[in-house]
């Protein structure tokens, strides 16, 4: 990727001062920042990074790892990624920490943008948990 590009997540910033220190293995200090990386992860189709994001014990956790791949492969293969617009993002409470976010999302030239709540909870590193659609 050429060091000019602009991040996924739509924060303006180049993504090598955004997003990309995260994605290379840099864990995000806060739950907006993983919201952000795990968003340009989606748009970048990079499923290693959404996996080793999730909480294990969280709704998301997918015990069959090829399976999880292969599906995380088809739902980025299946939209454009516009950005990502945080709605809300106050500090963390300890080590659950929660952002609500619109995820601006494309296919077949039909807006498919949804909003949610996300859980996140900080065990060795911030991951998300789970969230709830608005």
């Amino acid at each position: 990727m050429p060091p000019d590009t602009k991040c996924r997540c739509a924060s303006g910033r180049l993504e090598r001062r955004c997003c990309g220190p995260f994605l290379a293995g840099r864990p995000p200090p806060t739950p907006e920042l993983l919201m952000r990386a795990r968003y340009s992860a989606y748009a970048l189709g990079d499923a290693a990074f959404i996996i080793t994001t999730t909480e294990p014990d969280g709704p998301q956790w997918e015990p069959d790892e090829a399976a999880w791949r292969a599906s995380i492969a088809a739902f980025t293969r299946s939209f454009r990624f516009r950005g990502v617009t945080i709605r809300d993002a106050p500090p963390a409470d300890g080590d659950v920490g929660f952002v609500t976010f619109t995820a601006h999302l494309e296919a077949g030239g039909v807006d498919r943008s949804f909003t949610e709540r996300s859980r996140f909870v900080l065990r060795d590193r911030w991951r998300y948990h789970s969230g709830e659609r608005a």
